[in-house]
C-alpha cells in the first residue's frame, strides 16, 4: 500500500463502483432505512482510506467496494454484511477502533467486522510450535468465527475472490502462497457452504496462475467449441421449450460450458484429452414450482425429467437424483446426460426457483428460505457440519496443523446412504468401512465389534462400504480396539475414539513404537540416534520436539514409517541429483520483490525433485524450503505442495529453470495411452520411442481387452519441450486414441 493525493480520475472511478455497488444493495436491501446505513459505511471507509493507493495503484477503497458487491450479488447477504465489508480493513489499516465502529454502526457490524480484523491478526506466539503454524492457526480464527457468526467467514470468501482477482499485482512468492491456501481451505469452504460461483471463479483463477499454458489452452478450445456447437446447442433447446410449455411449465432456460478448471481437473483424474469429455455443455432449466399444484417439488422435477427423456435418449448411469438425496452443502437438482439429435451428449439439469438459488448462494439463500418458511428435507445437514467443526475446534488434542488437514479432508469429503438392519438410512462419508459405521452407532459396538454382515453376507470390519449397503454389525463381549483398526478406519470420530482407547494404554505404545522405529531404521542401514531423531521429527512435523511423541504416534499405528529413508536422506542434504540440478530463485521471507540469488555460483542449496508430481523443465514450479537448506521442487500444481504451501507459506521460493544447463540431465514422466490393438502396434511405439525419438524407457505396461489397449510408458524426458514433440508423434501412429501425461 502506498499513499499519494487522489486525483480527478481517482474519484470518477470511486464514484462509478459505488453506484454499481448501490444499485445491488438497493435490491437486496428491505427499506430506505439500510440503505442508509450502507451508505453510511461507504461515507465512513472512504474517508479512512483517503489517499491509500493499493499495489496495483488504485484507491484502497476500491477492494473494499468490491468485497461487498460479492457479498451482496454472488452470496446474497443483507445490508449489515455489506457494510461490514465496506468497513472490513478500517480497524487494521487506519487509526479507528472497533468501539468506534460500534458507537456509529451497532453490535452486530461491529462484531462483524471485529471478527474479520481477528482473521488478519497473527495469534501471539508463545512456543516455537506455534511460531511454525502460524498460518494453520490463522485458519483456526478463520472457522472459530462459524461459532459466532457465519456470515464472517462469507465475507472472507468474498475479501479472497477479490485477492484473487486482483493477484497478479502480487510478488510470485506471496502470489503462490495465496492461490495454495486458496485450494486448500477456501475453495473446499466455498463448496461445502454452496457458493457455486465463489468457488467456480477461485478454481478457474488457480489454474490460470499455476498451469498458465494448460488455462489458455482449454479455454481457446471451449470457444472453437462454442462457436461450433451453438446452432446445435439451440436446436436441442427447441423441443424441449415447446414441450415444457406446453405442459404449463414457467421456466427459464440457460446454456452452460464446463469451466476450464472442472475440464481440467477432469482431464487430470481420468487421464482423458479435451475431445474426450463428452459432458462439455450443459442446459440448466430452472422453473417456478407451483405451490397450488397437487405434485410436490420433488415430483415436479420428475415430471419434467419425463418430459425431457420422452424427446432424447438418456444414459441410463449419468442419472444424479440430488432432489431426493441433496448433497450435504444443501445443493439440489436433477441432473440426466442425454444424446442430442445432432450427436453430442448434452447434460440437462432440473431445478426449482428455490433449488437454483441455494445452488448458486448458497448457505445465505439456504437460510432466507428456511427463514421464510420453507422447511427442506436436508436443512438440518448444513446445521450438522457447523456443529461438527465446532466440536473439531475446541478439542484440545488437536493442534492448528493436524485441524488444518481434519477441516481440509472433511471440506473434500463427499457422503453416501446405507442402512441399518431395520431400514434407517444413515448418511456417512464416502470410502468409510463397516467399522466406522459401527462407532456411528454408538462407542460400546465400535469397541466391541469383530465382524460385519453387509447384504446379509459375512465381511471384515475394513471393507468399505458403498451407497445402498445394508450392514449389520457383530459384537462380542469380550472384544476391545485394536492398533490395527487405525490403518483402516476413515472418519474421524472413529480413529478418535480408538486412539482415546489406546492412550491409556500410553507407555506400552511408545515401546512398540520406538521398537518399531529401530527396526525400520536398521531395514535402511541406520541407527537411532540423535540425527535420525531430528531429521524423522522434521520430516514427519512432530511439532513437540518429543521422541515419546513420535514413537506413540508410529505405535499406536498414526504415523506411516514406510517413506523413513527418503525423510532421513532428504534431512541429511545427499540427494546426488539435487547437485547438478541448476535455478534462479528467490526467497520468500525475504520480501524483496525479485532478489534473485544466482545458483550456479551459491553452492548452498540442494535442490530435490518432488517424487509426488515429478516436475520437469519446463514446468510451472514452486519450491520449499527446508530448515538444512534443501529445496524440494513441486509443480505449482501438485496438491501436495498446495498442501504445503497452505501450511507454511514462509517456506515458499520461487525456482526458475535455467536455460542451457539441464543438457545432460533425464527426468522421469509417465504416458498413459489408449487406442485399438493390432499386430505389432507395441513394438512400433517402442521401436519409435527408443531409436527415432532416443529416449530411455524405464517401464512399458498395455493391457489388451476386446481389441482395445491401455497402458503407460514411464521414460525419461529432458524437458517438456521434448515430451510435447513426442506426444505429438506417438498421436500419429495408426491406433492410438489418446496419449497423455499423467502421475507415476
Amino acid at each position: 500500500m502506498s499513499v499519494s493525493e487522489f486525483n480527478q480520475a481517482d474519484y470518477e472511478v470511486i464514484a462509478r463502483d459505488y453506484a454499481d455497488l448501490k444499485e445491488a444493495a438497493r435490491k437486496r436491501c428491505a427499506n430506505q432505512t439500510e440503505l442508509d446505513v450502507v451508505q453510511k459505511a461507504f461515507e465512513f471507509a472512504n474517508e479512512a482510506h483517503k489517499g491509500v493507493r493499493r499495489r496495483s495503484g488504485e484507491p484502497y477503497i476500491l477492494h473494499p467496494i468490491a468485497v461487498a458487491k460479492i457479498v451482496v450479488s454472488n452470496i446474497g447477504l443483507g445490508y449489515k454484511s455489506i457494510a461490514a465489508a465496506l468497513l472490513h480493513d478500517v480497524v487494521e489499516d487506519t487509526d479507528y477502533t472497533v468501539d468506534d465502529i460500534r458507537h456509529l454502526f451497532g453490535d452486530k457490524i461491529a462484531s462483524l467486522v471485529d471478527g474479520l480484523t481477528k482473521i488478519k491478526t497473527v495469534l501471539d506466539n508463545e512456543d516455537k510450535a506455534k511460531q511454525k503454524s502460524m498460518q494453520a492457526e490463522n485458519f483456526k480464527r478463520i472457522l472459530l468465527t462459524l461459532n459466532d457468526d457465519v456470515r464472517v467467514v462469507l465475507i472472507k470468501l468474498a475479501d479472497r475472490l477479490h485477492n484473487c482477482r486482483t493477484i497478479e499485482f502480487m510478488p510470485e512468492y506471496k502470489r503462490e502462497k495465496i492461490l495454495s491456501e486458496t485450494m486448500f481451505i477456501f475453495i473446499p469452504l466455498a463448496h461445502r457452504l454452496g457458493l457455486y460461483e465463489v468457488k467456480s471463479e477461485m478454481e478457474d483463477i488457480w489454474l490460470r496462475y499455476k498451469e498458465p499454458e494448460v488455462f489458455n489452452d482449454i479455454t481457446a478450445k471451449i470457444n472453437r467449441n462454442i462457436i461450433d456447437k451453438e446452432k446445435e446447442i439451440d436446436g436441442f433447446i427447441r423441443p424441449i421449450s415447446e414441450a415444457l410449455k406446453a405442459a404449463g411449465f414457467d421456466f427459464t432456460i440457460r446454456k452452460r460450458v464446463k469451466t476450464p478448471y472442472s475440464i481440467w481437473h477432469k482431464m487430470v483424474t481420468k487421464n482423458i484429452t479435451f475431445d474426450q469429455i463428452y459432458d462439455l455443455y450443459a442446459v440448466r432449466i430452472i422453473f417456478n414450482s407451483d405451490a397450488s399444484s397437487t405434485e410436490s417439488e420433488r415430483d415436479q422435477c420428475y415430471h419434467v425429467f419425463s418430459i425431457i427423456t420422452g424427446i432424447y435418449r438418456y444414459k441410463s448411469d449419468r442419472i444424479r437424483d440430488w432432489v431426493k438425496h441433496p448433497k450435504n452443502n444443501g445443493y439440489e437438482a436433477l441432473h440426466c446426460t442425454v444424446m442430442s439429435d445432432s450427436g453430442i451428449w448434452i447434460e440437462v439439469q432440473i431445478r426449482t426457483r428455490r433449488m437454483d438459488d441455494i445452488a448458486e448462494k448458497g448457505i445465505a439463500a439456504h437460510w432466507a428460505y428456511k427463514k421464510d418458511g420453507f422447511v427442506g428435507e436436508n436443512d438440518s445437514e448444513m446445521d450438522k457440519w457447523i456443529n461438527k467443526v465446532k466440536e473439531i475446534l475446541v478439542d484440545p488434542d488437536v493442534n492448528a496443523l493436524e485441524l488444518l488437514d481434519i477441516i481440509h479432508n472433511d471440506l473434500t469429503t463427499s457422503d453416501i446412504f446405507v442402512f441399518t438392519p431395520k431400514g434407517e438410512q444413515r448418511r456417512i462419508q464416502k470410502g468409510a468401512t463397516a467399522l466406522d459405521f459401527a462407532y456411528s452407532i454408538h462407542t460400546e459396538i465400535g469397541n466391541k465389534a469383530i465382524a460385519a454382515k453387509v447384504n446379509m453376507r459375512l465381511v471384515p470390519l475394513s471393507y468399505e462400504l458403498r451407497t445402498g449397503d445394508q450392514v449389520e454389525i457383530i459384537t462380542a463381549e469380550n472384544e476391545k480396539p485394536k492398533r490395527e483398526w487405525l490403518q483402516f478406519l476413515q472418519t474421524r470420530k472413529a480413529r478418535n475414539l480408538v486412539m482415546d482407547w489406546l492412550k491409556g494404554e500410553r507407555q506400552e505404545s511408545i515401546r512398540i513404537g520406538k521398537k518399531m522405529v529401530e527396526e525400520q531404521l536398521a531395514s535402511i542401514g541406520r541407527k537411532l540416534d540423535d540425527n535420525t531423531l531430528k531429521a524423522m521429527m522434521d520430516g514427519y512435523e512432530i511439532f513437540e520436539r518429543d521422541p515419546e511423541e513420535l514413537y506413540f504416534r508410529a505405535g499406536i499405528g498414526l504415523l506411516k514409517l514406510n517413506g523413513l529413508e527418503e525423510v532421513v536422506r532428504n534431512s541429511e542434504n545427499k540427494s546426488e541429483k539435487g547437485r547438478s540440478w541448476n535455478f534462479n530463485w528467490f526467497k520468500g521471507k525475504d520480501k524483496k520483490d525479485g532478489y534473485v540469488i544466482d545458483d550456479v555460483s551459491d553452492t548452498r542449496h540442494k535442490y530435490v525433485i518432488a517424487s509426488c508430481c515429478n516436475p520437469i523443465p519446463g514446468d510451472s514450479v514452486v519450491g520449499f524450503l527446508a530448515s538444512d537448506g534443501t529445496i524440494t521442487v513441486h509443480k505449482k500444481s501438485c496438491p501436495v505442495a498446495n498442501g504445503i504451501a497452505a501450511k507454511h507459506g514462509d517456506r515458499i521460493v520461487v525456482p526458475e529453470w535455467k536455460n542451457g544447463q539441464t543438457a545432460d540431465n533425464s527426468f522421469l514422466v509417465r504416458l498413459s495411452l489408449k487406442g485399438f490393438d493390432r499386430m505389432g502396434i507395441i513394438n512400433e511405439i517402442s521401436r519409435y520411442i527408443s531409436l527415432v525419438m532416443s529416449v530411455n524407457i524405464r517401464r512399458f505396461y498395455l493391457g489388451t481387452e476386446g481389441g482395445v489397449f491401455e497402458g503407460y510408458i514411464d521414460l525419461y524426458v529432458h524437458d517438456r519441450e521434448d515430451l510435447e514433440k513426442l506426444i505429438k508423434k506417438l498421436n500419429k501412429i495408426e491406433g492410438i486414441q489418446s496419449v497423455v501425461r499423467s502421475d507415476l
